[in-house]
């Protein structure tokens, strides 16, 4: 399924006389593959889109980097014995933090993980936070896949966004990174961005194939209310765009990422060579994983928890031995939507044997609903599973609401 099938694990084996029966063998190998998510509450500057915990305010970085190392020797049993197979440092901007700041925080996680198992570590940076130097000491700390924070290759939108860095520097990034040895490169970019015509996001795609990257993430400019667009959406300071202008852009980006020998495996996650995120995907497969750092997110499977979003209150509580977070129980009925949600999302569709035997949740219960779906041109339902169609990935939300339990 991800990288290698034998590994995961993750089967089924269904015969069935029409799409929807509940007379079915069905078997179901799975093997957890947890993951580790640190949260690195810092930016140099606010991008105008941003709604993600983080502060500008560096002089708490230091505090912040030992309550971090204290937090992951207090969560050392949330995940069990099962093997951590990944780690993920996002944010907020992690390369804000000194080599030496990542190197206290991996002697942390040595101490109170086995990571003998792990497959991948990722980073996510900025372009004008890293270079050469930077880049070899990541690769001598284990980490093996970058996650580039580009946005645009265009100064006009990156000026617009509030982006720190300028497109020269987004490609140098790229490049010295190859050079330092990384053959597994992603790379964020922005569409629907307010513009004239679709020339900027075109040539932005054209740039990125050149690149060579294996993985790109894009994502739609979504206004949020807290944020700079959002209040300058509110007083009507500007027009942002259509959303029959995002979804032309959405069509191009697939169409120039096909043509590139891009796969679509998730509705905003493309790569080439089967370099899956496998972090991310740990998270759409429905796996563990425990987040570390304020506003970070836990799940061990039955229950979701939330460390509070407050720097401040973060570092005191973990400096006077306690955690600082709120959590949910998840009903039966949680679980199985979410799995519609995030099954739906990925190439490996939403697979109805597994929301029967895993989740509880007959078939009987949606039937009407994927049905009608279907006719809507949607979804398509291939072996008793699910997929969206070109046209549903458009509507991905609002397709899950409709299945939801």
């Amino acid at each position: 399924m991800i990288q290698n099938q034998k590994k995961f694990k993750n089967k089924c084996q269904l015969q069935l006389s029409n799409p929807f029966s509940t007379n079915f063998v069905f078997k179901f190998y799975f093997y957890f593959m947890a993951g580790i998510y640190l949260h690195i509450p810092f930016c140099k500057q606010a991008c105008h889109y941003c709604d993600f915990h983080f502060s500008t305010k560096l002089q708490g970085k230091a505090d912040f980097v030992k309550a971090l190392t204290q937090e992951i020797t207090l969560t050392q049993n949330y995940l069990g014995n099962e093997s951590i197979k990944t780690i993920y440092f996002g944010g907020g901007t992690p390369s804000i933090l000194s080599l030496g700041e990542l190197e206290n925080i991996f002697e942390a996680l040595n101490e109170n993980y086995s990571l003998s198992e792990v497959q991948e570590i990722t980073i996510e940076v900025n372009p004008d936070d890293v270079d050469a130097e930077m880049l070899i000491g990541y690769k001598k700390l284990g980490i093996n896949r970058l996650s580039i924070g580009i946005q645009s290759f265009d100064d006009g939108h990156l000026k617009f966004t509030n982006r720190n860095h300028q497109s020269s520097q987004a490609i140098k990034c790229v490049k010295d990174a190859q050079d330092a040895g990384f053959d597994n490169i992603s790379i964020d970019l922005i569409y629907g961005i307010p513009s004239p015509s679709h020339a900027v996001w075109e040539k932005d795609l054209a740039t990125a194939l050149a690149l060579e990257v294996q993985h790109i993430s894009a994502y739609c400019l979504t206004i949020e209310p807290q944020t700079v667009f959002g209040k300058w959406k509110a007083k009507n300071k500007m027009t942002f765009a259509t959303d029959d202008f995002e979804a032309a852009q959405f069509e191009i980006l697939l169409e120039n990422l096909s043509a590139g020998g891009f796969e679509q495996y998730e509705i905003s996650n493309f790569c080439i060579n089967e370099k899956y995120a496998l972090h991310n995907t740990n998270y759409w497969l429905g796996e563990h994983y425990l987040g570390l750092g304020p506003s970070a997110h836990s799940f061990n499977g039955q229950e979701r928890r939330w460390n509070v979003s407050n720097n401040n209150k973060y570092t005191a509580a973990i400096t006077n031995g306690n955690l600082s977070f709120d959590k949910e129980q998840l009903t039966e009925r949680d679980k199985a939507n979410e799995y519609i949600m995030i099954g739906l999302r990925t190439k490996w569709g939403l697979n109805l044997g597994i929301l029967a035997e895993k989740y509880f949740t007959p078939i009987s219960k949606i039937e009407k609903y994927l049905l009608v779906l279907e006719k809507k041109g949607l979804i398509v339902i291939e072996n008793n599973i699910v997929y969206l169609t070109q046209q549903g990935k458009l509507l991905g939300d609002e397709v899950s609401a409709e299945l939801f339990i």
